[in-house]
């Protein structure tokens, strides 16, 4: 089974980039993050007709929404809210599996606030939003564990946090920019940890190498000046740590004609 994330900003607006990540990757997973779109507008007949039967949304209208494309039976599917905004952020969805064992997979797809400008909770409420929230996930993932259920997960989307000191372009530099703060960086440690979760990029990439899923668009030329950030994340819970046998960064998609700033991150798991 391939699991693609991607945010796709504007999903509408890129509903043909969809269809040819569909083509160039050959998933059976794909998740979307800043869909923009309210659910009666969502394109579903294009990704349908692409093999795409299976879909499930947690859109509003005009920003924000996450929604989860499959090949597979969706026996499931749950909307989270998360501090009380119903701002379309979080959907899970249990896959029908494949393989032999077939066993079935929830898939965690997520779009945590971005956090604005200054790192300050105090002054800026948006930061304290993105605080609040996941500290949320972790509440939730903890209770998660602890009944038991903590088994395959996986976790995926644009967490909007690069943890690493090479998940940067520059730590130094950014250190008291958003998305790589001490504090962001700290409270995205504890929901690693609340669900054991296993941040499954670094086993294939290693940690000293660099490793960005999103460029911005200020930059004239994103690719020559290669100032990214790892904001697009993939987990999965331990039982099925073994069960991931290779990850990528599909970083042509960001060259794309009038491309997403983030690039697709993609897994594949097999029994």
């Amino acid at each position: 089974m391939r699991i693609v994330s991607w945010n796709i900003n504007s999903v509408r607006l890129r509903e043909k980039l969809v269809v040819k990540l569909m083509k160039k990757l050959d998933p059976d997973v794909i998740c979307l993050q800043e869909t923009k779109c309210p659910n009666d507008q969502f394109p579903e007949k294009a990704f349908a007709k692409a093999g795409f039967a299976h879909i499930a949304k947690n859109g509003i209208k005009g920003y924000h929404g996450v929604a989860t494309l499959s090949k597979h039976e969706i026996l499931d599917s749950q909307i989270v809210d998360y501090c009380k905004k119903g701002d379309g952020r979080h959907i899970a969805v249990t896959l029908k599996g494949a393989g032999k064992r077939a066993r079935p997979v929830t898939v965690h797809n997520f779009y945590v606030p971005a956090g604005g400008d200054e790192p300050d909770p105090q002054v800026n409420e948006k930061f304290a939003h993105k605080l609040a929230f996941l500290a949320e996930m972790k509440k939730n993932f903890k209770k998660m564990k602890k009944t038991g259920k903590a088994a395959s997960q996986v976790l995926l989307g644009d967490l909007n946090i690069a943890p690493g000191e090479h998940d940067v372009w520059s730590s130094k530099q950014l250190k008291n920019v958003v998305s790589h703060t001490a504090v962001e960086i700290a409270e995205l440690a504890e929901v690693l940890g609340a669900a054991d979760w296993d941040d499954v990029a670094r086993r294939f990439v290693p940690p000293q190498e660099k490793l960005y899923s999103w460029w911005s668009y200020r930059a004239r030329d994103w690719a020559a000046s290669d100032r990214g950030r790892r904001l697009d994340h993939i987990w999965v819970t331990p039982d099925l740590s073994d069960a991931v046998h290779d990850y990528g960064v599909l970083r042509a998609a960001r060259g794309w004609e009038r491309p997403s700033d983030h690039a697709p991150v993609w897994i594949d798991l097999k029994d």
